[in-house]
């Protein structure tokens, strides 16, 4: 395959799946986002790489989380989420990655879905309460 030299660039710019785990958990983090744990889905399902998952204390938070996220690897990696679904007032928002699937919760909505569980199989990679 023949790339262009604006394609081979963007393809070495782009994150490694773990560094954008590790980023995105930074930035909830040091957004004050709770409970948050990184899975390792590569062993268990071609679906992702990595789930971060966390919860927010309130519709305001997951609203700023969902922003910051996109906006700051937009602007420091050039990297955008495929797809975001969800809104703050649903309870759960979800930015894919493709790699990396975000799921930022409230507390209700991550109790009744218990993704962890689901995904127990999967290592977990690190955790923050």
């Amino acid at each position: 395959m023949n790339l262009s030299p604006d394609t081979r660039r963007e393809r070495r710019r782009s994150l490694e799946p773990a560094k954008l785990a590790h980023l995105i958990v930074d930035l909830l983090e040091e957004h004050l986002a709770v409970e948050i744990v990184m899975l390792d889905l590569r062993e268990i399902t071609p679906l992702a790489d990595f789930f971060v998952i966390c919860t927010a204390e309130s519709n305001r938070q997951t609203r700023m989380l969902q922003e910051i996220i996109a906006e700051e690897l937009k602007k420091e990696h050039n990297t955008r989420p495929l797809s975001t679904e969800g809104e703050p007032a649903s309870g759960w928002v979800l930015l894919d990655y493709n790699t990396v699937v975000v799921h930022i919760f409230s507390k209700e909505t991550r109790a009744f879905y218990r993704l962890e569980e689901l995904w127990k199989e999967a290592p977990v990679v690190l955790k923050i309460q």
